[in-house]
């Protein structure tokens, strides 16, 4: 017999301290599509020591850049401070379609980045998010570098092969150093 398959789940939110003192909970926000909310009932919460639950969600509303979460069975401020920390999750077949060429986070980090020469210039840990300009962050020889996210500087992003081939400009990853 063999084994079922578990669903892969991807963060659209991480909570960050209780609101108000029905069990409310206030939430970051780790997604571009804050109005996913609306059409949730459900979602999952990841707990720090791996941990996963399914919990029905009786509302949501944005509040000043981020999202009070209203979730069944958490009704008082103590019941609300046992989910600080957690990650707001769906199922990955939940995720929201992308325009052609965007990506999610979770797609970019762990590509290895070269340059249009195939040197390879490191990998990307993490996505910094700057108004405008979204910035690769990549672990090269120790250090971070950043890597402006754009079409004229990531001329190939293949997911499959986990591969990004950049163009920089001149003298952009050595000012990095």
């Amino acid at each position: 017999m063999g084994r079922v398959a578990q669903p892969s789940f991807i963060a659209i939110a991480r909570i960050v301290r209780p609101r108000g003192n029905r069990g409310e909970v206030l939430a970051e926000l780790h997604t571009d599509f804050a109005g996913r909310f609306e059409q949730l009932e459900e979602i999952w919460l990841e707990y720090a020591d791996r941990r996963r639950e399914r919990r029905l969600l009786e509302n949501s509303w944005p509040h000043q850049g981020r999202i009070v979460l209203k979730l069944a069975g958490t009704d008082s401020i103590i019941q609300a401070e046992a989910l600080v920390g957690a990650w707001v999750e769906v199922e990955f077949d939940q995720a929201v379609s992308l325009p052609e060429g965007s990506y999610f986070d979770h797609d970019l980090i762990g590509c290895t980045i070269y340059s249009s020469s195939g040197e390879e210039l490191g990998t990307v840990s993490r996505i910094l998010h700057i108004p405008g300009n979204d910035q690769l962050v990549v672990l090269r020889q120790g250090q971070e570098v950043m890597i402006p996210a754009r079409s004229d500087i990531c001329r190939e992003i293949s997911l499959e092969r986990k591969r990004i081939t950049v163009d920089p400009p001149e003298g952009l990853i050595d000012l990095n150093k």
